[in-house]
């Protein structure tokens, strides 16, 4: 893996691009809502390295793994809890054939759906659930670690430690936020991120809040307290559920890359987005910031 040192040396030599949305494509593609999506791209892995070439082409520089709810908790749905660490192994590899020429980064998210509360606790708990994942992931071959969609400031202190005693070097975190700059467990995201990098956070930021003319207003909020590499991977703006209950993101490449032109204006390090993207939004993306 890298070193937050090495990842920080690759951005100050032009790394930028992030991907953008995984399951909403697979699901357009065949992928069944409410399945277990690591179990379903293993089973069809071509559906995912489609995809992850069609990013690299389009200009990301950094892929997620399709590793994201891939904790011994979810993995118990599906009866694959016992291979955890394998599978995790699995979708890191799958993602590296893609290309040589890209960072791979081995994705975590929050177990918010999974536990009944967020405190002390539950905090040996989700310590042993990541570093279960993290010790996939790094024998995956995984370059970086993506904690995102985060919720609340323990999980991330969890994976911070799952981390540390798995010894993973750079890991990139991400929280979904309110537009006023505040995490949903109310505390100010700004500080907590602030605390993330004193504590050896690689790169902060947020992703899955909706990419609207609060946007740019946000980076700014946070770049008061961010000092090292800012995150911005919103949605395609806020999700529209049509009379079939089919849920629609209404802003095109075009609208979503003139917000996040303003985005990088204002101080965000690396860019790329959550829900509603596709290539074409990270293609588009880059020929702006050109």
């Amino acid at each position: 893996m890298l070193t937050k040192e090495q990842f920080h040396e690759k951005i100050a030599h032009g790394l930028r691009f992030l991907d953008g949305a995984t399951g909403s494509n697979l699901q357009k593609v065949g992928m069944p809502r409410g399945c277990c999506t690591e179990e379903w791209i293993l089973s069809h892995p071509d559906a995912l390295t489609d995809l992850q070439r069609r990013y690299v082409d389009a200009g990301s520089q950094i892929i997620l793994a399709p590793t994201f709810q891939a904790q011994p908790i979810p993995l118990e749905r599906v009866g694959l809890a016992d291979r955890t660490e394998e599978l995790n192994a699995q979708l890191v590899q799958l993602s590296r054939s893609v290309s040589s020429d890209v960072l791979v980064a081995g994705d975590l998210t929050t177990l918010a759906t999974f536990l009944d509360s967020f405190d002390e606790a539950n905090f040996d708990l989700m310590v042993d659930q990541y570093r279960r994942q993290i010790r996939g992931l790094i024998d995956g071959g995984a370059d970086i670690l993506a904690a995102e969609t985060l919720m609340y400031p323990l999980e991330a202190e969890a994976i911070l430690t799952a981390a540390e005693l798995e010894g993973a070097g750079a890991v990139l975190y991400t929280f979904t936020m309110q537009p006023d700059g505040s995490l949903f467990s109310g505390r100010d995201a700004g500080k907590v991120l602030r605390e993330l990098e004193e504590s050896g956070a690689a790169a902060v930021g947020f992703n899955c809040v909706a990419a609207d003319m609060m946007t740019p207003y946000l980076i700014s909020k946070l770049r008061r307290d961010v000092k090292g590499p800012l995150i911005c991977k919103p949605n395609a703006g806020i999700p529209v559920i049509d009379p079939d209950q089919t849920v629609r993101y209404p802003m095109s490449p075009d609208e979503f890359a003139g917000i996040m032109a303003q985005c990088r204006q204002n101080g965000a390090s690396l860019l790329g987005g959550c829900c509603g993207t596709a290539p074409e939004f990270i293609a588009k993306l880059k020929e702006t910031l050109a």
